[in-house]
């Protein structure tokens, strides 16, 4: 019975070192982005029944904005909207309409700088919004960076009608790499 005793003690011993061990050296290591910015979490993509309504809202909201600053705030998150759709379309391989996404978020980020341009001759602050406008740049760079190392740099799309249509992926995510990097 003592030896028994002993035994269980000498295996609880071994245990908890072994668990401690375990857990300090299989867990993953930490990764840092580059940027502390926050892409938003994707919602309804095409295909979904919803979609329409929901781009249609989207867009209508932009008469909300009034003002410079405000049309900096819509461009911004129409652009993450629209990469962060790109990105999960990229995932599943969906790539005319992930393209297409991601020239819609091209297209919004393109007209952040005027926005800031605009807000800055009318004398406001843009300070923050510029500091914000570097955060976001980084964000989606790194974000494109992921999608270049996914996607084949060329992708022949075939309609049910018509002839293959070549789509040049790398060349695209390289383009909206490109607009998001400035100074």
């Amino acid at each position: 019975m003592e030896m028994a005793y002993e035994r269980c003690k000498m295996i609880k011993s071994l245990i908890l070192p072994t668990l401690i061990f375990l857990l300090f050296f299989l867990t993953p290591s930490p990764v840092f982005a580059l940027s502390s910015y926050v892409l938003p979490y994707p919602s309804f993509l095409p295909g979904n029944k919803i979609y329409t309504i929901y781009s249609v809202i989207q867009n209508l909201e932009k008469y909300w904005y009034f003002g410079n600053l405000s049309q900096f705030d819509y461009n911004l998150k129409q652009a993450d909207r629209y990469l962060v759709e790109a990105k999960t379309l990229f995932e599943y391989k969906q790539y005319v309409l992930a393209k297409n996404s991601l020239e819609q978020s091209n297209m919004y980020f393109q007209k952040l700088n005027q926005s800031l341009v605009d807000a800055k001759q009318e004398g406001k602050d843009i300070k923050g919004k510029q500091a914000m406008l570097k955060n976001a740049a980084l964000k989606h760079i790194e974000v494109l960076e992921s999608i270049k190392n996914d996607v084949p740099i060329t992708f022949v799309w075939k309609d049910e009608n018509a002839l293959g249509v070549v789509l040049n992926l790398q060349k695209d995510v390289n383009n909206a790499i490109n607009i998001r990097s400035y100074e």
